[in-house]
């Protein structure tokens, strides 16, 4: 394993779709290959949008060369000794274990950087992510704008045929501007389906 001349220290990008995450992500790994660091980028697997799961794309077309891994385990295995600096992508996609694999390269002097969302179309806790946000030196939550009142978004709207998903759909379906909006929490609909809402409200 890695051993830095520096203590390492792990950073999250949080946040909803479209507040601008894999940018950030970008823009401080690109940072780091300026200061001549060795940087290793993964994303989860799942995730095949845009420049497919060999890259870690934007919504504005931004690019970046990634490592596609299915399992935190994968990012342990794959990590070279000369890595210094590991950024994920993604990583609500990641199971839990990656609380316990990024914390180890942190302890083993790395800069870990992982950019995901952090509540689900829900707007519950999605993931691993409110685990590593808690145990993060640095977090950044960053906001997009409601598409219905303008206001700073915090919530993933997911649509099917252009209506709110109700609560009971799959929490983990990957899309873009077509499945998804960014929402205000006032503007935020998450609909019981009807056989939930018959039994709730004994009609």
């Amino acid at each position: 394993m890695y051993q830095g001349s520096r203590r390492g220290w792990m950073e999250i990008i949080a946040g909803v779709m479209f507040s601008g995450k894999s940018e950030e992500l970008i823009r401080r790994v690109r940072r780091a290959v300026i200061a001549r660091q060795h940087v290793q980028v993964f994303k989860s697997h799942i995730d095949d949008r845009y420049g497919g799961v060999y890259a870690i794309s934007t919504h504005d077309g931004s690019a970046l060369h990634a490592e596609p891994v299915d399992s935190a385990s994968a990012v342990l295995r794959q990590v070279r000794k000369d890595t210094t600096v590991v950024a994920i992508d993604e990583v609500q996609f990641l199971d839990a274990a990656i609380v316990d694999v990024a914390t180890e390269l942190v302890t083993s002097g790395r800069r870990v950087i992982l950019a995901g969302t952090d509540t689900d179309f829900r707007g519950e806790p999605f993931g691993a992510m409110p685990a590593l946000m808690s145990v993060a030196e640095i977090v950044d939550k960053l906001h997009a704008i409601c598409v219905v009142c303008g206001e700073p978004a915090c919530r993933n709207q997911r649509l099917v045929d252009g209506l709110p998903a109700t609560y009971e759909s799959p929490t983990i379906f990957v899309g873009g501007s077509e499945s998804y909006q960014a929402r205000c929490r006032h503007c935020h609909e998450v609909p019981k389906a009807d056989a939930k809402q018959t039994s709730l409200f004994g009609a």
